[in-house]
């Protein structure tokens, strides 16, 4: 399953006290919490989850926070008397709107017009299908958090069990990983050739992101990052585009793209880039 929607009512949020979670969630980078759903369905950690926000007024409701399942489904204690259970999953958010900026029903009725979650009353959980999830992708990024970068999870202390769905962004922010990645690709997107520096700059050098080109389903807990074959750097744009698609789109895939739309970039390997390779070995073998 690749992604789904967990319905939420105003309650809920009352109860999360949800301005100051807002907060908490900027400062940290998450919010877990225990979701009881309506049956046992077949979910698994790493499916990725947006959070709707329901309301009998249309004007209150509205997309309004994302993040991932990061358990199997489970029966626990419902609360309701000796030995009543319930199915549940544990669900890691990473972005939450503030109340008010919600993506509202007109918008997400018009990006998906058969969509019946969007409207008022339905499943507590609903199945994404596929073709939609660029559109939801799109739509977070227009509407959604301004400070987000919409190829990357906010950053934060994660629980073990979510790590199949984050261990591409964790390592692709990890600073040693980065740093020697850079070193020996240089700071030419892999894709398009785009370079911050010449374009902007030496003050820009550091706006090149880094990709992980492993999918994550390929991840365990015992794998060993290679940042030098593991990593490659990407301008913003194509790494936006690289995360466009679950799961993400391959280095060939994106020339590929960027060949079939009449561009083609290329470059020659320059003393400055040899050196920086064996700046990177440098770096991997530590201190003598």
């Amino acid at each position: 399953m690749a992604a789904v929607i967990l319905r939420c009512s105003a309650d809920r949020l009352l109860q999360w006290n949800y301005p100051a979670l807002v907060g908490q969630l900027a400062a940290t980078g998450r919010f877990l919490e225990r979701w009881r759903l309506a049956s046992c369905p077949d979910l698994e950690p790493g499916t990725e989850a947006w959070l709707l926000l329901q309301s009998t007024n249309d004007a209150a409701s509205g997309l309004i926070g994302h993040g991932w399942i990061s358990s199997v489904p489970y029966q626990a204690d419902a609360g309701g008397g000796p030995g009543a259970t319930d199915w549940f999953v544990a669900v890691v958010f990473d972005s939450l709107l503030p109340l008010g900026e919600q993506i509202r029903p007109g918008i997400l009725g018009a990006a998906i017009p058969d969509g019946g979650w969007v409207g008022a009353g339905g499943p507590p959980l609903v199945t994404v299908p596929p073709s939609y999830e660029p559109v939801l992708y799109r739509m977070w990024r227009d509407y959604g958090p301004s400070a987000a970068d919409p190829a990357e999870v906010a950053p934060g202390t994660l629980p073990p069990e979510a790590t199949s769905a984050v261990l591409v962004n964790r390592w692709e922010r990890d600073g040693d990983a980065r740093r020697a990645c850079l070193a020996f690709h240089g700071r030419s997107c892999a894709a398009c050739g785009f370079m911050f520096e010449s374009a902007y700059g030496g003050q820009a050098a550091d706006a090149i992101a880094v990709h992980h080109v492993v999918p994550p389903a390929m991840l365990d807990s015992g794998y060993q990052l290679d940042p030098i074959a593991d990593l490659i750097p990407l301008c913003r744009n194509c790494h936006a585009v690289a995360h466009g698609t679950h799961p993400p789109r391959t280095l060939a895939e994106l020339r590929s793209m960027i060949s079939g739309s009449g561009h083609i970039g290329g470059g020659v390997v320059s003393d400055a880039a040899l050196q920086a390779q064996e700046d990177a070995r440098r770096i991997l073998r530590g201190p003598a």
